[in-house]
């Protein structure tokens, strides 16, 4: 119960290293447990080996994750206390167990025709066959990730409401085309239906059929919101993201389902031993969400005004990588990397924005009367 209560203190105040105090308790337990696992299988050299991959594994989980701490944390903000608690508490169970441990052995049992302790007994016997049966069903889930990470993307660019623009008038005249109805929708069906052509023949139906349930659920969480929230469910999926309730939990619970299959499939290229990679991802998923924590507690997103959009843009990337690793190998570290990329670009032109906006403030209070005229070039700044 203690991973419940920990998050649920999320009024601003005092900030130190104790919003990682549990992620680094876990990654003791993690790492205990994975010196264990390894030193029953192979004695000293295994378990050194194993402490050593689930480092590597919880680092690239938050490579990899980092703007959706981001995004996540974007949305959080706006909420009240008990969904952020809900998220934050009972979600990183469903992040560490349904994500990245049960979610890839439902895959399996649906492709091989096995039940989910079969499967488990396979992966922990012959973790060979079981990582070959996940990757072959990498295209459907690259597709199902790819399109739902792209409507998130789509949704945020294509905002006609949307005051802060990163990339000027460029962004400014994209999202006035989020007043044509649906055309978020209509791009990620073109995208859809243009990936196929990377997909062989007799992959092409299961492709475009995960492809749709991307866009399926994405819309359906909007669907559901409104069903349980009655009128208060009305309005589009930014609307529903931001205020929280069943809706927007459902919404960050897929999110992050896009994100950690991909960290899954990248954790095979490392080692086949599926509990490493449980307790490896455990660490990274773990960190994300103390990451979440403290940026929402910060009011770091507030402050720094484009990191909100880096992280979007990072995730559009990640979303077009989904779709060509369909059909070609993409590294790893070049997903990660161009993330923090992203991150850290936006991070940087906040600094610069909030320069420039002290600048402007201060040349305004010499000139004292002269606030009239200064207020034009403020507006000017903010929209930039």
């Amino acid at each position: 119960m203690s991973l419940y209560y920990v998050p649920l203190n999320l009024d601003k105040g005092e900030l130190s290293m104790k919003h990682f105090r549990v992620s680094f308790l876990v990654t003791f337990i993690c790492l205990g447990i994975s010196a264990w696992w390894g030193y029953t299988h192979g004695g000293v050299q295994t378990m050194l080996a194993a402490l050593g991959i689930a480092v590597i594994l919880g680092v690239m989980e938050v490579s990899l994750s980092f703007d959706n701490a981001v995004v996540n944390a974007s949305v959080l903000k706006n909420w009240d206390k008990f969904w952020q608690g809900l998220f934050l508490g009972v979600g990183i169970i469903i992040a560490v167990f349904g994500m990245r441990l049960v979610f890839p052995l439902v895959i399996v049992a649906q492709a091989a025709d096995l039940g989910l302790m079969e499967v488990w007994n396979l992966a922990l016997s012959n973790p060979e066959q079981y990582s070959m049966h996940l990757t072959n069903h990498h295209a459907e889930v690259a597709a199902f990730g790819g399109i739902f990470l792209l409507l998130v993307f789509l949704n945020f660019l294509l905002d006609s409401e949307k005051e802060t623009h990163w990339l000027g008038r460029i962004e400014e005249k994209l999202g006035a085309l989020g007043k044509i109805s649906s055309i978020s929708v209509m791009i990620a069906l073109g995208t859809l239906m243009a990936s196929l052509s990377m997909i062989e023949e007799g992959q092409k139906l299961v492709v475009l059929t995960a492809g749709l349930w991307g866009i399926l659920t994405y819309v359906g969480v909007d669907v559901v919101s409104g069903l349980l929230e009655g009128d208060n469910g009305d309005g589009n999926m930014g609307d529903i993201v931001k205020r929280g309730g069943i809706g927007g939990f459902l919404y960050l619970e897929v999110l992050d389902a896009s994100f950690s299959f991909d960290g899954v499939i990248g954790a095979f290229a490392i080692t086949k031993d599926v509990v490493i990679i449980m307790l490896g991802l455990a660490i990274g998923a773990m960190f994300v969400r103390s990451m979440t924590v403290f940026l929402v507690r910060k009011g770091t997103l507030d402050e720094f005004v484009y990191l909100e959009h880096g992280a979007h843009y990072a995730i559009g990337i990640l979303a077009v990588i989904m779709l060509v690793s369909m059909k070609f190998h993409v590294p790893e570290l070049f997903t990660g990397l161009i993330g923090v990329a992203f991150i850290l670009a936006s991070l940087w032109s906040s600094i610069r924005y909030k320069r420039r906006m002290a600048l402007l403030e201060g040349d305004g209070d010499k000139d004292g009367d002269k606030d009239g005229d200064k207020q034009p070039q403020l507006e000017s700044a903010a929209k930039a």
